[in-house]
């Protein structure tokens, strides 16, 4: 009676566990172009079977088969347009890693047939186009969201947990992000040709950096703007980046808090660090798993990081697209990254004109 027991609890444990299985379906995706050196990170994940990949709309054929040599999915799920791949597939998401001028492309394409999208960073190269871009989101009541490499970072959590537990006023906030350049690091020269092009990235080292810096400020200040804008822009490599800048600094003024942004293709190694300063202590996400408090100038605690969020968007958009979640304003949300536009927008300006731009 005893083994009859335990093979029935045996079996319905079995039974369980595959259901449980068969129930975490992976998420579907159509990817909206290749020429982003970040499609890597989602081939990556083709690659390891943590997704099914319904289609990729890429025209560039040479650059789809150094992909395809890389990843091995097959010819037939590639297509020389968006529209031509969503017409016999319903994605969960579409992942846009084209130029980030071609954002709105995709939102236009996929907002009218309810198809979340998410672009990576920034949103956009225009206030504009943000602007025309969320009001399409808005009016078929469909998800536009924005990945950015550092909304995946414990030690960001981790930093804004503890600030919020202090309830400590934010008295200064500095970010510092980028590398040696997009050249110097390698990147292909498909990224490059569109990265190094204002027109179609909105400027150089201002907005391929700059956004993380005014992502992750909109977001531990809760959605507020700054009052106002000051930027300046310098090209100390005009050899390499002739139309664009590739070094950059931005100042946002809140009410009683400083906001500085070092943007830049010139620093001598890989860097996204985030600085806190409140009233009593600080606190320093000098890398993805790295966070330090500062009590006193020479007392840093490195702090021990538990998992406090998602490791990546494809679980993150899995809960946020079956409704498991409904962040507003987190970093990936469309009501942040229209004020990071709006921030980029007029240190751009600002940095042309030399003036300080008002919000």
């Amino acid at each position: 009676m005893r083994i009859f027991r335990k093979i029935s609890f045996l079996i319905v444990l079995i039974i369980s566990t595959v259901s449980n299985v068969l129930a975490q379906e992976k998420l579907k995706v159509v990817v909206a172009g290749l020429s982003h050196d970040h499609a890597h990170i989602i081939m990556n994940a083709y690659r390891n079977n943590e997704i099914e990949l319904l289609g990729i709309a890429e025209a560039n054929e040479k650059l789809v088969e150094r992909y395809r040599k890389s990843y091995g999915f097959p010819k037939e799920i590639v297509h020389n347009s968006l529209e031509s791949v969503l017409i016999n597939t319903k994605p969960d998401v579409v992942l846009a890693y084209n130029p980030v001028s071609e954002h709105i492309d995709v939102a236009q394409i996929c907002m009218p047939l309810s198809i979340p999208v998410m672009v990576e960073k920034p949103l956009a190269t225009t206030l504009k186009q943000a602007n025309k871009m969320a009001a399409l989101s808005k009016k078929y009541n469909t998800p536009l969201l924005t990945n950015y490499e550092t909304t995946w970072y414990k030690s960001i959590h981790k930093q804004k947990e503890l600030l919020e537990d202090s309830n400590e006023d934010i008295i200064r906030m500095v970010a510092r992000d980028g590398h040696q350049g997009p050249n110097e690091i390698g990147c292909s020269n498909e990224f490059l040709n569109w990265l190094t092009d204002e027109e179609k990235n909105g400027a150089g080292a201002l907005f391929d950096f700059g956004c993380y810096g005014a992502n992750l400020m909109t977001y531990f200040k809760n959605g507020e703007k700054p009052i106002s804008v000051k930027a300046v822009t310098q090209q100390l490599k005009p050899e390499l980046y002739p139309d664009v800048d590739d070094n950059a600094l931005i100042v946002l003024e809140y009410k009683n808090t400083i906001g500085i942004i070092e943007a830049s293709w010139n620093w001598p190694y890989n860097i996204k660090n985030f600085e806190i300063f409140g009233t009593k202590t600080s606190y320093d996400a000098v890398k993805e798993n790295t966070l330090y408090k500062y009590s006193s100038h020479d007392d840093p605690e490195k702090v021990s990081l538990k998992k406090t969020y998602y490791d990546s968007h494809i679980d993150y958009l899995k809960d946020y697209l079956s409704g498991k979640i409904s962040p507003s304003n987190d970093l990936s949300s469309l009501e942040n990254n229209l004020i990071v536009i709006e921030i980029l927008e007029a240190a751009k300006k600002s940095a042309k004109s030399g003036k300080t731009i008002n919000l």
